[in-house]
């Protein structure tokens, strides 16, 4: 690097809430133009970290040395701070949804940046909207510069965030886990995007005679996948201390410290039983189509019957002992093949066979008993568990309905023996789903669905909030609670590491059709359809 002071130096950092220390003496800098990596599981204290240098961790005691080009960031102002929030400084999160204002658009809650920032009147704030919408590859700015949030995709999301950061031209930018929630394909996107970003700033620099001050990218993940193809440089933190800080292609290559070994170890393994040749067949889809009325505008919609079909022609089954996984990206027919097999949501035609029996031909009773046999543990197990509940009132909810003949003994000692088959302690039950940690929330979820003795479970992206290590524990989990009481499972994920360590079988969905399917190891292997070699491929 060209320049002898660093863009930002952290050194002895200190963050405390209360007198629990939650980062410990840090020391990091980062050049103009670099690309870092903050890896580390949750609770490393990453986040925390980053929030610290935009003086945004509320209630913490934070001592020590943030400088940004030299000037002391810890010390300065409000006003100040307010200042280099945006213009010198921009964060892109982890949630976009959380990120952006429901009530407003997507352009406004940009030009206000501008406006704000850059001094621009509205006319155009609003023009500059629009080309920063279109430089991230937001198709349309025009008329999705008047979107609201709920109106866009994840990914389109993602990119307006990232507009959004970009609006007053950091020197640093920060990202706090941007593509976790994303498909292979829409976090590929992201990524080459923010590279392509990144670039045309170096190249604009280096055509005004300032090679190399370039905009700055903090990259703070736990996908090593991502790391391996974007950082130039790793930082390793486990429990608010730097263990390790290198290359990346020689942590990679060579780490040091045992915590980064084990990070890097943490890859899915595949050991799942085989499926006995004689299992039965316990769920079938036969043609099954979902399909929504579509919005029509004008006087012409009066006399239209237009509809989006959202899942056409499905074709799955299900054995006794089996995992199957189905992968595709965002609005392909994941989630609507799932809600249709759990009764969710109603099938235009086609038919639902469970053990046999046609779930069209069902009662409403007959149809109770059935969700006793089909449960779901979901992506996100802090928004599917009630935080007014205990532990012991959210595991035991199903059992009142549908084993209300258990008595107060049998019902308590069913909760507790669940828990401890997940690895949780008896002395759970009182606490609230808050005082645990995700890895911690999701196995109390998987409690909750395996506490009726379900035949199938439906799993709705059941790792992808987790940490890598974490990942793991889950999904061995599964794999034992698989093996115990012969569970089948309905994988549904954008994860194609995760596929292939819990998955017999793969379906592949585009646009609400089954592309391609058969045994999962022989499909990722050697993909067929050119769908799922865009899928593979974004993964590696």
């Amino acid at each position: 690097m060209s320049t002898s002071i660093p863009l930002l130096a952290i050194e002895n950092l200190k963050i405390a809430f209360g007198n629990k220390t939650v980062v410990d003496n840090l020391s990091l800098h980062i050049e103009p133009g670099e690309r870092l990596a903050l890896v580390g599981e949750s609770g490393s204290g990453k986040t925390i970290t980053a929030l610290s240098i935009l003086r945004l961790a509320q209630h913490a005691r934070v001592s020590g040395s943030i400088r940004l080009q030299g000037e002391e960031l810890l010390t300065q102002s409000e006003e100040r701070i307010r200042q280099v929030r945006g213009a010198d400084i921009a964060m892109v999160f982890q949630e976009p949804m959380s990120a952006l204002n429901p009530l407003y658009t997507i352009g406004n809650q940009i030009i206000e940046t501008l406006i704000l920032h850059e001094h621009l009147s509205p006319q155009e704030a609003r023009e500059k909207t629009i080309a920063l919408l279109a430089r991230t590859g937001i198709r349309e700015p025009e008329r999705r510069v008047d979107s609201y949030p709920h109106q866009l995709s994840g990914g389109q999301l993602q990119r307006a965030v990232i507009a959004m950061a970009l609006a007053c031209k950091p020197k640093l930018l920060i990202a706090d886990e941007p593509t976790t929630a994303l498909d292979m394909t829409v976090r590929a996107r992201i990524v080459k995007l923010l590279l392509d970003l990144q670039e045309e700033d170096l190249e604009r620099n280096r055509q005004a005679g300032t090679p190399g001050e370039g905009m700055a990218i903090l990259l703070i993940t736990h996908d090593l996948n991502l790391v391996r193809r974007f950082a130039q440089r790793v930082a390793v933190m486990e429990h608010g201390k730097l263990l390790e800080s290198n290359s990346t292609q020689a942590l990679f290559q060579a780490p040091q410290h045992p915590y980064t070994i084990k990070l890097l170890n943490s890859i899915p393994v595949r050991n799942i039983a085989p499926v006995k040749s004689n299992a039965p067949l316990l769920l079938e889809t036969r043609a099954l189509r979902v399909e929504y009325p579509k919005k029509s505008t004008g006087w012409r919609g009066l006399f239209r019957d237009e509809r989006f079909i959202a899942l056409e022609g499905a074709n799955v089954s299900l054995r006794a002992g089996e995992t199957i996984g189905v992968v595709g990206e965002s609005g392909s027919g994941k989630s609507t093949l799932a809600q249709a097999i759990l009764g969710l949501i109603r099938t235009r035609s086609g038919d639902l066979q469970v053990d046999g029996i046609s779930c069209n031909s069902l009662a409403k009773r007959q149809r109770r008993e059935l969700c006793a046999r089909l449960q779901v543990v979901f992506q996100d197990p802090f928004g599917s568990l009630s935080p007014r509940h205990t532990i012991e009132q959210i595991v035991g909810e199903g059992l009142h309905l549908h084993f209300p003949e258990l008595s107060a003994v049998e019902h308590y000692q069913r909760i507790v023996d669940v828990l401890r088959d997940v690895g949780l302690p008896e002395s759970v039950l009182e606490r609230y789903p808050h005082e645990f940690s995700g890895g911690q929330r999701q196995r109390i979820a998987i409690a909750r669905a395996i506490v009726l003795k379900p035949k199938i479970l439906v799993l709705d992206e059941p790792t992808s909030a987790l940490d890598v290590s974490i990942q793991n524990q889950v999904l061995a989990l599964l794999v034992n609670l698989q093996k115990k009481y012969g569970l089948s499972y309905l994988l549904i994920t954008h994860d194609l590491q995760v596929v292939n360590a819990l998955a017999h079988r793969l379906y592949v969905l585009k646009d609400g059709v089954i592309v391609e399917s058969g045994e999962t190891e022989s499909i990722i292997a050697s993909p067929q359809h050119a769908y799922t070699q865009s899928l593979i491929q974004a993964s590696l």
